[in-house]
């Protein structure tokens, strides 16, 4: 009831009295129309936009004589004198000198030309948008200087810049409106899967590098933003269109739709609001590798094979212990042992896997997003403070690559927001809250398909028995194998039968992961932050003034995280302050200094100080040197600390004090009771082991290779602590005649470095102790942890960009961009590190276009290319070849329907890549599109 009085009153207060009406046309020297141009009484927030034919009516309250003032993106503004009522106006806009004069808000959270920029930043707007080759607004940021776009599926890509990056990609940040878009359950950004519709976007900004002094923790690596459309600027009902096909090889041709509408309406000078929806369906880029990922050259032949998109074979056993069990447990059938004493000496010590299930058996390969905001806006007082409140809901259905496969089946994310605002202030809050839906981890469908027709146990005791029996009959060692492994498959489900699909609608359904593959989340976090900008009050200085608080609910049901009992809650603080200072030396000539200091607490660890200064020197207006140094911070994830996870080949256990003791498990240890090690049947087993009792892995294979204990190195490694980074970057931005040049350079060092470190924890004995533990290495008693630290090792990266943009012939748009990245890292000395750099060393884009080749009629072409790259993660480490990627569209305006027609492809080349290890090749798409009244 308090809700619908409270916006009884908003409506009631918006209906107004409109003395003054204004209308006119806004067009280019050409006397074109320039659609969406913002007309607005100067002074104040009251105003309105031009349609899709430049035309424009303005009523408001405000007697004449006063002024207004139009500007639009590209042109550079001017101002009306209104001088009486019905008054007619035909303003002309000329285009802007460059894209230098465009404003950005992102760099110092003040707007600013992206010229004097005191560091570097990228910007994407409606015309961009408009004009993208791509096949929509996200992707098309796989154009811009610097970036990296990797691709996990259709409707989930991962933005990142200067190194670092994997699909959990938690050192970069991207925000909505303000709201930070990471997932509550999984702690990184998940793409646009329930993000933005496309004629909503507003613009687009990009901050490569850290912005912790300013944004916080996860700003570490980047920063993305992307605003909406206000309603009291754009009003109007717009939509768009889009279908086509995606081309694979491995999945054929398939439909694909992407429809998206928005609604907005300025009811009064004080009351606005808007509603968007957009759906998409398309068939995700199937994965169909079945190169072995633990060994190069490995294929299905091998005993031990562990295919790259097969799953169940990750279970595998060493068949000689298998045999040695054998001989001493009796068969309750026959009151004699399952094997006869000696058998064990027939059989070799090999590793021997079970047979697992292609992806495609275990997916559908469904790529769905539909998502739907809406937003209310009340100015009560007809000037620049604003009330909003923004709601925003989505569901998708996606392939995530992790640990392990998953199929994201159903994802719901919502957020809602309520901010007050002003030129001066805002402040916020905001809560974000996600459901897993049906979601599933595939490699853990198939261990336990598997399992499902026979477990373990038995599978490997047949193997074993079989091949005894074979090698007894006079069979060669590889007839033996394969006599055994067509033993133990006896029964198994054929994909596609009655038993295989009941296995499977079971499996997916079960969250416990030993018989199961479900994972079940309801976490959710709060969010608050402020911010102040005392420029309007003081002349010496621009000042401002910040802050933010979060707190994060945890509720994976014990599926993700150490939850088995209720929710884990905890939460997270930081201040900050930013001065900014010109100098003006000359007309030609003038100095910005800023500095920036952010204070940051978590409630584990002690808190944080991050700075930035920064200076740019402008020259005659045309040439802008940057330079600034600036520390970064990032904080252990929700997974760092609170997860406990099986994922097959290591148990992922976080590393949060209160977090070591709640994953345990029961381990059998019966073979050492029996060999006289004074050890009970069973143990359990705590993740404090993996942190106070364990050995580094690679020393665990050299004891395997040479059999010497005194190869064996403890590891033991720290708890998980923040991570820090020192970045040092130089730039400069000019105009010669109708050349436009961008550079950048930089240097990072970074400082306890969080990372991920496979251990190996033995089941009894203390590690470096040279007898008990080493014997458990030896019986193959020890479990595989990967263990969430920060290396002390000396980790750094430095990179260069440069960005050329020119106009040639009167209208064509030429562009091209070369960034160099480069890890400093020795990986030899440090073998158990992995550092996730995933980044090529060289990558080339350039694009040319014209908005009116002839009258009404477009087109844009973009080239990527990227060098050859190692990627690793915890899913697979493999070799990203080199790509080059074409993409093309054709359009045509039709003003007379406000309409806009676009034919494009991606990929038109038809050389099929990928841009992380363990994915599916990306193919080509066709489409084509309406967009109508996209202001």
């Amino acid at each position: 009831m308090k809700t619908v009085l409270f916006l009884a009153l908003l409506l009631v207060g918006g209906l107004g009295y409109s003395q003054t009406t204004v209308n006119g046309k806004v067009v280019d020297q050409n006397n074109e129309p320039i659609p969406g141009a913002n007309i607005v009484i100067t002074g104040k927030t009251i105003g309105t936009t031009a349609d899709f034919d430049g035309n424009f009516t303005l009523e408001t309250s405000e007697i004449p004589p006063f002024q207004l003032t139009i500007t639009s993106i590209g042109y550079s503004g001017v101002t009306e004198e209104v001088t009486s009522n019905n008054q007619t106006l035909t303003i002309v806009l000329a285009e802007a000198q460059t894209f230098l004069d465009e404003v950005v808000i992102s760099a110092s959270r003040t707007p600013e030309r992206i010229f004097e920029s005191p560091v570097t930043v990228e910007r994407f707007g409606i015309q961009d948008i408009k004009h993208t080759a791509s096949a929509d607004f996200y992707d098309g940021l796989e154009n811009l200087k610097g970036v990296d776009v990797n691709t996990n599926s259709l409707t989930f890509k991962s933005v990142n810049t200067r190194g670092f990056a994997t699909f959990a990609n938690t050192r970069f940040m991207q925000l909505v409106d303000g709201m930070d878009n990471s997932t509550p359950a999984l702690n990184f950004p998940i793409g646009n899967l329930v993000g933005m519709i496309e004629t909503d976007v507003q613009s687009v900004e990009l901050l490569p590098g850290a912005s912790s002094a300013l944004y916080g923790a996860n700003a570490f690596n980047g920063i993305l933003f992307m605003r909406s459309k206000n309603p009291f600027d754009h009003q109007g009902l717009s939509g768009y269109v889009k279908r086509g096909i995606t081309s694979q090889k491995a999945a054929g041709d398939n439909p694909y739709t992407d429809f998206g509408i928005r609604a907005a309406m300025k009811f009064s000078e004080k009351f606005a609001g808007k509603v968007n929806f957009g759906y998409l369906k398309g068939t995700d880029w199937a994965a169909t590798s079945e190169v072995d990922k633990t060994r190069v050259g490995g294929t299905r032949a091998d005993l031990n094979y562990d295919g790259i998109n097969v799953y169940g074979d990750e279970v595998s056993a060493n068949i000689k212990s298998v045999a040695e069990t054998l001989e001493t447990t009796i068969n309750p059938e026959t009151g004699a042992p399952f094997l006869p004493a000696g058998a064990n000496a027939l059989v070799p010590s090999v590793e021997v896997s079970r047979t697992g299930y292609n992806e495609r058996y275990l997916t559908d390969y469904n790529a769905e997003s539909v998502k739907a905001d809406w937003g209310l806006y009340y100015r009560p007082f007809e000037d620049d403070f604003e009330i909003s409140y923004v709601g925003k809901v989505g569901t998708g259905t996606t392939i995530y690559q992790g640990t392990n496969r998953y199929n994201i089946d159903g994802f719901f994310q919502e957020q809602h927001k309520l901010e007050l605002r002003n030129d001066n202030f805002f402040v916020r809050g905001y809560i974000v809250a996600d459901k897993a839906g049906d979601s599933y981890d595939m490699v853990f469908t198939g261990i336990n398909i598997n399992r499902a027709w026979k477990d373990d146990e038995t599978w490997f005791g047949e193997y074993t028995g079989a091949y005894v029996q074979a090698t007894l009959g006079g069979a060669t060692n590889e007839q033996a194998h394969a006599i055994a492994r067509a033993q133990a498959e006896s029964g198994r489900y054929e994909p596609g039968s009655p038993e295989f699909k009941a296995a499977f609608e079971r499996t997916i359904k079960d969250p416990d992961l030993s018989t199961g593959s479900q994972f079940r989340d309801a976490s959710k976090y709060y969010h608050a932050d402020a911010n102040y900008n005392f420029s309007h009050l003081t002349d010496f200085a621009d000042i401002q003034v910040g802050g933010s608080y979060r707190k994060y609910s945890l509720n994976s049901f014990g599926t993700i995280y150490t939850d088995y009992d209720g929710a884990i809650d905890y939460s997270e603080f930081g201040v900050y302050t930013q001065i900014q200072k010109a100098f003006e030396f000359s007309e030609s000539m003038n100095l910005k200094l800023t500095g920036s200091l952010r204070y940051d607490k978590s409630e584990f660890f002690d808190g944080f100080f991050s700075p930035r200064i920064s200076a740019g020197l402008t020259l005659n207006r045309d040439h802008n040197i940057r330079a600034s140094v600036q520390t970064g911070f990032r904080n252990p994830t929700t997974q760092d600390l609170f997860i406990g996870l099986d994922a097959g080949r290591a148990i992922l256990v976080g590393s949060a004090p209160d977090n070591l003791d709640r994953y345990s498990r029961n381990f059998d240890v019966s073979g050492a009771a029996q060999e006289g090690l004074g050890q009970p049947a069973t143990i359990t087993q705590t993740g404090r082991a993996a942190y106070e009792n364990s050995y580094k892995l690679s020393s665990v294979e050299r004891l395997a290779e040479t059999g010497n204990p005194a190869e064996l190195e403890v590891a033991n490694p720290d708890i998980v602590k923040p991570e820090q980074v020192t970045s040092v970057e130089v730039g400069y931005r000019g105009k010669f005649d109708k050349l436009i040049v961008d550079f950048s350079a930089y240097y990072n060092q970074y400082k306890d470095f969080i990372s991920q470190e496979v251990v190996i924890a033995p089941y009894y004995g203390t590690v470096g102790d040279g007898s008990l533990s080493v014997a458990a290495i030896a019986n193959d008693d020890y479990q595989a942890y990967s263990a969430y630290t920060n290396s002390d090792v000396n980790i750094g990266s430095y990179g260069a960009s440069l960005g050329l943009t020119a106009q040639l012939f009167g209208g064509f748009d030429l562009s091209g961009s070369y960034t160099y990245s480069k890890q400093d890292f020795d990986q030899e000395a440090n073998p158990d590190f992995m550092s996730n750099f995933n980044t090529p060393e060289h990558k080339f884009k350039a694009s040319l276009g014209n908005t009116d080749l002839f009258e009404n009629f477009g087109f844009n072409l973009a080239y990527r290319f990227s060098d050859d790259y190692f990627w690793e993660a915890t899913f697979g480490n493999g070799v990203v070849p080199e790509f080059h990627v074409l993409d093309a569209q054709i359009n045509y305006r039709v003003p007379s329907i406000k309409s806009s027609f676009k034919v494009g492809a991606t990929n038109l080349l038809g050389d099929e890549y990928f841009t992380a290890f363990g994915t599916g090749f990306i193919g080509s798409m066709y489409y084509v599109s309406w967009t109508i009244n996209n202001l």
